[in-house]
């Protein structure tokens, strides 16, 4: 089975981040895929979204992509709302980012050991069944910018 990074290392990639693309991110202010992200731009992130049912749209002051690989730019983190057995359906577009994000990190839940070893091989480092939010509020990392 896959193991999380140490408490040390995640509190040192939520200190590190500046940018993260939100995989699944939702409008609907009640659900995880939206309340989490809103959360990680008050404390400083830029927050990309990516939900092919709302490209083209504005969501949290960035404009939505339909994917991951349309994103031209450096991403620290790669936040993931998926199911964990529909994570598969986005390793592909995971692995056609470039450059390829540092970190995956599947929200509390989720999990899915394969493509987490995929992307390990990779040289991209995985979070898996933890929430973001949580973690940054418990670690005492503050505002990142």
């Amino acid at each position: 089975m896959f193991a999380n990074p140490t408490q040390d290392r995640l509190r040192s990639l939520l200190a590190e981040a500046r940018t993260i693309a939100v995989l699944g991110a939702h409008h609907d202010e009640a659900r995880p895929a939206f309340y989490v992200p809103e959360y990680l731009v008050a404390q400083g992130y830029r927050v990309l979204p990516i939900n092919p049912a709302m490209a083209g749209q504005t969501l949290l002051g960035q404009p939505v992509h339909a994917t991951l690989a349309e994103l031209r730019e450096s991403v620290d983190v790669v936040d993931v709302f998926r199911r964990g057995d529909l994570v598969p359906q986005h390793l592909d577009d995971l692995l056609a980012m470039q450059p390829l994000p540092k970190t995956v990190w599947l929200q509390l839940g989720v999990r899915n050991d394969d493509v987490a070893q995929t992307l390990q091989g990779r040289g991209i480092e995985v979070v898996q069944d933890r929430c973001m939010l949580a973690d940054h509020r418990n670690m005492g990392v503050g505002r990142v910018d």
